[in-house]
């Protein structure tokens, strides 16, 4: 090639120039990268919309699963309620990352979707139809210059091809001199070689030169239609460019949480629930609730009763009425304004490990105990341990209250004491869970 035309490629024009025979074939390429790369962006805002629905998922079972815990826990008070706005936050932001979800479907993607389908027209026999554009707009600017670079070349092996054998017919004519057994015929002929080629390479050195000089007067028409071309395909390219980087901000505005006004308030509420949590009205509450500040059935005198010979089994006093009435309270200090009201001790009050009523068969009653003497309390009943028993679970049970066990079908406990009046038993779980369950949902392991 002639260095006429290089000066905007530079001084040394590389074998992998775009003006090379055939290399326009990567711009062509770009435009079926285009379409390969509108389907990528579209499965990695796909892969991103499930993340978001399966983070979304996961705060909420995290918050069902904790609710509970803390619900069925020994928490109370201002600060349990703060521990829920924690719960809370998580379903919220829940609710926020399934609309990031949605809105990367619904907007982003299907934008893509649509955009790519205008812009890429698929043909008949495959391939897409901009790409052919492409292709034919370059092969013809190419044609009428590929052609003279083809003569050029051909001139150039024929030149270069006369230059090679005027230098051998010389060398040989230079030994035959020195050859005396040479008849001055062979010699003759020797010279006449020389001669020969010679003029063959006048010859071909001017077809070369014209054949340049040729390939120089197409050349500049020759890279102006081959900008032409590839201006066409700038267009097209820059025209996704920038659909992509407008995508790509919505994308941005979806995922960006921080400019959410919602998303805001949920962690100023946050912060206000938990900055309410009080300690000092948390223990009050517990002082009132379990501790020193409970009404007490104090004991005293009762004459003996036909009627109230039998105790009362621990079951029927949680399933007698919600409010119970208490009498023959004495009460003491700030208690004597009281006298006359009536304590309600609810079936369903949190904690019940925290007895709100006095019972002889309470193992924590300290009359229950044997005293320094060695006798026992006079209120105890006698009665002898049940002997214990290993069962398994017919059905599923859910511990209804915080003394219940739970356990599924199948499952083997043991039983410490018998069933009462009510139904219920008192067993022991393999991890060493005490409580009581329905004796009908059990059956003895032979």
């Amino acid at each position: 090639m002639s260095g006429s035309y290089d000066d905007s490629v530079g001084v040394e024009v590389s074998s992998d120039s775009f003006w090379e025979v055939g290399n326009y074939k990567r711009t062509v390429k770009r435009i079926d990268d285009g379409h390969r790369l509108c389907s990528d962006l579209m499965n990695c805002i796909h892969e991103r919309a499930r993340i978001e629905k399966a983070y979304a998922q996961q705060l909420t079972e995290w918050a069902k699963r904790w609710k509970q815990l803390v619900e069925k826990g020994p928490q109370y008070g201002t600060v349990e309620k703060a521990w829920h706005a924690v719960m809370s936050e998580a379903e919220k932001v829940s609710e926020l990352h399934l609309d990031i979800k949605s809105a990367l479907m619904n907007e982003d993607f299907e934008k893509i979707k649509n955009w790519q389908k205008e812009a890429f027209h698929k043909q008949m026999i495959g391939g897409f139809k901009e790409t052919k554009e492409a292709e034919d707009g370059y092969r013809k600017a190419q044609k009428p210059w590929a052609k003279k670079l083809k003569e050029v070349e051909a001139a150039k092996k024929a030149y270069h091809a006369a230059c090679k054998e005027e230098k051998l017919a010389i060398s040989r004519e230079m030994n035959s001199k020195a050859d005396p057994a040479l008849n001055p015929e062979q010699l003759k002929k020797l010279q006449d070689k020389v001669e020969k080629s010679k003029q063959d390479v006048l010859k071909t050195k001017e077809k070369y030169e014209k054949s340049l000089k040729d390939l120089d007067q197409v050349t500049p028409q020759y890279m102006e239609n081959m900008e032409q071309v590839f201006e066409q395909c700038q267009q097209f390219e820059e025209k996704r460019l920038r659909f992509f980087r407008e995508v790509l901000l919505e994308v941005q505005k979806h995922l960006d949480l921080s400019n959410d006004v919602s998303y805001k308030n949920i962690y100023r509420e946050l912060e206000q629930n938990i900055k309410t949590a009080d300690a000092i009205e948390d223990l009050r509450w517990f002082r009132a609730n379990h501790g020193p500040g409970m009404s007490m059935n104090w004991p005293q005198f009762e004459e003996w009763s036909a009627d109230f010979n039998r105790t009362l089994s621990r079951r029927e006093k949680k399933k007698a009425s919600d409010g119970v009435t208490l009498t023959g309270v004495n009460q003491t200090g700030d208690q004597a304004s009281q006298h006359t009201k009536h304590s309600s001790v609810s079936s369903s009050e949190k904690n019940q490990s925290y007895p709100t009523e006095w019972s002889d068969e309470e193992s924590s009653n300290p009359f229950s105990s044997t005293d320094a003497n060695g006798d026992t309390n006079p209120f105890d009943e006698d009665a002898s341990p049940a002997m214990e028993v290993r069962v398994r679970a017919l059905y599923d049970y859910e511990g209804q209250e915080h003394d219940e066990l739970s356990f599924k079908a199948g499952d083997e406990l043991t039983k410490t004491e018998d069933e009462d009046e009510q139904g219920w038993c008192k067993g022991r779980l393999d991890n060493g869970q005490v409580g009581l369950y329905p004796a009908n949902y059990v059956e003895a392991i032979q």
